[in-house]
């Protein structure tokens, strides 16, 4: 699937990727609607009709991902809703072990999210995956989401890592797509994100099925790069 003879640093999204996406599946799609339906006393569905396009209308921007935006567009404490339900967050299969394979091999991990910072507190607190990562960046740190391409420069200057010998697994082909035109020199698309749904379809890139199917051939790193 990839030759780990050419990747130095591993870049892994958060939701889809290493957690599964029903949590947010369901939360945007049913909680979010639920409890929005119950403030301002109308139907559910009534409230999907209100909400959903309002969702669509910022998708791919910093302010989908922003729990501060919605709180106060919607009038609700959307960190405190996630609480709610924080029972549906999940890791996917063999992800603790895929991550310190890697970092065994010498290379870093990195967790690279869009995520809004009290959403990846919620979520390292609930999975225990903080201590895995080599480091941990939050777009909303540098001002930008990943589909965005100024955010891969500013991405870079942080983490110093070499495009041609960088993994990255993600479950966004916008975002993979995004990376490709920075030139990211390995790109993975996480096959199911939500276990729950169908699989998608990844279209030009590589399908990942299971981070077990990654180990299989995760050899000892060598320098690859000049920078090395």
């Amino acid at each position: 699937m990839v030759d780990w003879g050419g990747i130095e640093t591993v870049l892994l999204d958060m939701d889809g990727t290493l957690l599964d996406l029903h949590f947010d599946t369901h939360f945007w799609t049913e909680h979010v609607p639920l409890r929005y339906a119950q403030r301002h006393e109308m139907a559910v569905e009534e409230a999907k009709a209100l909400l959903y396009p309002r969702f669509r209308a910022v998708e791919g921007t910093i302010d989908w991902y922003c729990l501060d935006y919605w709180s106060r567009e919607l009038g609700l404490e959307v960190a405190l809703l996630k609480e709610e339900v924080d029972h549906l967050i999940a890791i996917h299969p063999y992800v603790p072990e895929f991550l310190e394979a890697v970092r065994n091999s010498g290379r870093r991990a990195v967790l690279v999210t869009n995520a809004h910072n009290r959403s990846l507190a919620l979520k390292m607190e609930k999975t225990r995956l903080a201590g895995h990562f080599d480091g941990v960046v939050c777009a909303h740190d540098l001002g930008l989401p990943k589909e965005n391409p100024a955010f891969w420069p500013r991405l870079r200057e942080r983490l110093h890592f070499e495009p041609a010998t960088t993994l990255l697994v993600d479950d966004s082909l916008s975002v993979l797509r995004t990376a490709r035109g920075y030139g990211i020199g390995w790109l993975l698309a996480v096959a199911r994100p939500d276990t729950r749904a169908p699989a998608r379809d990844p279209q030009d890139f590589l399908a990942l099925a299971s981070f077990k199917d990654l180990m299989t051939n995760l050899t000892p790193l060598r320098s690859v790069s000049p920078s090395s």
